[in-house]
């Protein structure tokens, strides 16, 4: 599903430049469950923004699902990214003015799905992660687990065939880690490829698949 070839990604900071990703070559197969580990600054989220499409490699090649989108324009990427991506990260990112109902929904309003199904999905949706009765409370209404589950129904409303976590449990007590941890595996038992950027060694090591990334390169797989 994921082919990473020589991926080179450097930065330009002041006068010098930090070599963030260094060849990485890396395949995942479609329904893998793999964590990526490392000390900070070591590659990981700047790893996780080229799979998702936020960020270009300087040089290499990606394939996903066999195309070469290496060359593909703005547009083209957004368009590969909201048809195949879905993505949990450790500050949620919800519209604070929205109900939980309405963040979930936003991703189906961009994609022009009609009013109808977008509500079905969302009935759905919040019912798979334990939130039918929070449907109409706004962020500041939820706990930090609560928050996460409706990233989660948004992340997954477009049925992508991947979902991106980074430090999706770095907000939350251990209990909500725990229970959304335990969500993410249930939607790679049914077929998702999970892909988990964490530092925290217990949540890495629950994986089947874990790499470990040092200065910008892939130091280990296990």
């Amino acid at each position: 599903m994921i082919r990473l070839e020589n991926i080179h990604r450097y930065f330009q900071v002041g006068e010098q430049s930090v070599h963030a990703l260094d060849g990485i070559d890396l395949t995942i197969e479609h329904g893998e469950y793999l964590s990526v580990m490392g000390p900070s600054g070591s590659g990981k989220s700047t790893l996780l923004n080229v799979i998702a499409l936020l960020d270009q490699p300087s040089s290499g090649r990606y394939f996903l699902n066999d195309r070469d989108i290496t060359q593909y324009s703005d547009d083209e990427l957004a368009k590969v990214r909201r048809e195949n991506i879905g993505f949990v990260f450790q500050f949620f990112h919800l519209i604070p003015r929205l109900t939980a109902a309405e963040n979930v929904e936003m991703p189906m309003m961009l994609a022009g799905i009609d009013r109808k199904e977008r509500q079905q999905r969302i009935e759905t949706a919040l019912k798979q992660v334990g939130l039918s009765d929070r449907a109409g409370h706004r962020p500041d209404q939820l706990s930090g687990g609560q928050l996460q589950r409706v990233a989660i129904a948004r992340a997954m409303i477009m049925n992508p065939g991947i979902l991106l976590a980074d430090e999706p449990t770095g907000n939350l007590d251990s209990k909500s880690g725990a229970e959304i941890i335990d969500l993410l595996e249930r939607l790679n038992e049914q077929g998702v490829t999970l892909i988990v950027i964490t530092h925290d060694q217990s949540i890495g090591e629950r994986a089947k698949r874990k790499i470990r990334i040092v200065d910008g390169k892939i130091e280990a797989e296990t």
